[in-house]
């Protein structure tokens, strides 16, 4: 078992944290990076007021985007470096998160439960409901330079949200009767009766649009990678179950 689950997770978590890192190169880090420029003051937007013309017309943004064009080879080379690390960062985070994933099959399995490439896919959606879309709907996902409620305070919301997330969707999948999805309806919303830990105002240095934009490709590249991660999961559980003992 030990051995079967071990195959499946890094399969699929090596999988699911390529697609993540083409993912993120393709679609995210340019607001990460847009947002590291606001932190810093190379970049400055006009809280939605019209810029001026004239020579200091141009917004922050070009300004940097002429920064960028004229990186030099050291530049480049903290830029592999940065970029080589995001990659090997995902592949240890989705292979962590199969792990996860993969005792859900064990345990599955145990009741009796035969885990395949579709209900793999299955899983790995509830995965992305419970790990991200649940906590982003109380801790959307931050630009660098937002301001924020206390780490400790998040973090604990945060894994108390997917563990409540995630036990709530076991229970509407595989529980039986009226009061076991009374106590998954519970589990689904009490984090969000709770509340996350916030700030008693708003702030930011980055413009909404970026900050919006930023979130929303996070969670839509979280879909993609934590479906393909449960499918392969499920994919590999299965033709590993199949195998003679």
């Amino acid at each position: 078992m030990i051995r079967h689950m071990l195959t499946s997770a890094l399969i699929a978590g090596c999988a699911a944290g390529l697609l993540a890192a083409l993912l993120h190169f393709a679609f995210v880090q340019k607001y990460i990076l847009l947002g590291e420029e606001y932190e810093t003051g190379a970049a400055v937007h006009f809280a939605g007021a019209a810029p001026q013309t004239g020579d200091h017309a141009a917004t922050g943004t070009t300004e940097a985007a002429h920064d960028h064009s004229t990186h030099d080879h050291g530049e480049a080379a903290s830029s592999f470096t940065r970029n080589a690390w995001t990659a090997v960062f995902f592949g240890l985070v989705y292979v962590a998160y199969t792990l996860i994933l993969v005792a859900g099959f064990g345990l599955a399995r145990v009741y009796g439960r035969v885990i395949t490439a579709r209900e793999g896919l299955l899983w790995g959606i509830a995965g992305f409901a419970a790990f991200q879309l649940a906590p982003a709907m109380g801790l959307a996902p931050e630009l660098p330079g937002t301001v924020a409620a206390d780490l400790g305070a998040r973090q604990l919301w945060w894994a108390g949200t997917a563990a409540a997330t995630a036990v709530g969707l076991g229970l509407i999948a595989y529980g039986r009767g009226v009061p076991m999805v009374a106590v998954a309806v519970l589990l689904l919303a009490a984090p969000h009766l709770i509340g996350a830990p916030e700030l008693e105002g708003f702030s930011g240095v980055a413009p909404p649009e970026v900050a919006a934009a930023f979130a929303a490709r996070v969670l839509g590249v979280g879909l993609a990678v934590w479906a393909l991660l449960g499918w392969v999961a499920g994919y590999v559980w299965a033709k590993e179950a199949a195998k003679p003992a």
